[in-house]
């Protein structure tokens, strides 16, 4: 464990909590919230609009679902991320991936024929822009 990531470690949780949110994120902690232990911390990081796409690779491939379910709404997904939210094993992943304008008439097609009706619904209502917000202090999430 290098220096920064014992210093980042030893702040405590709130405030790494208000980092994962902060317009003032200092890049050094980055990755380190990528794979952060704590899932709250880690929720709100993949919820930032701003993050690069190697964060994006490192959240996608989380055994966590609910990260990759953050991830599954951003727009700026490769093709390789779309197709693998589409085929996530969570229903929840494929749910929050259904609305997104990246994915092809095919995979709508199959997301329409999921097995599980509340994916089948959100498919059929097709595309949806991605939401945002950003409070006061905050780094602009995807809601």
């Amino acid at each position: 464990m290098c220096h920064l990531e014992r210093q980042y470690k030893s702040l405590p949780l709130e405030e790494r909590l208000n980092l994962a949110l902060s317009d003032a994120l200092p890049l050094a902690y980055r990755p380190f919230m990528a794979r952060e232990q704590w899932m709250v911390i880690k929720c709100y990081f993949a919820r930032r609009a701003d993050l690069n796409s190697e964060e994006i690779a490192v959240l996608i491939a989380d055994q966590d679902h609910i990260i990759r379910l953050c991830i599954a709404k951003r727009p700026d997904l490769t093709a390789k991320m779309v197709d693998a939210c589409v085929n996530d094993r969570d229903p929840n992943v494929r749910h929050a991936i259904s609305r997104n304008p990246a994915i092809s008439p095919l995979q709508r097609e199959q997301l329409q024929q999921d097995s599980d009706p509340l994916v089948a619904r959100a498919a059929n209502k097709g595309p949806k822009t991605p939401q945002y917000r950003q409070r006061p202090g905050q780094a602009l999430l995807i809601k």
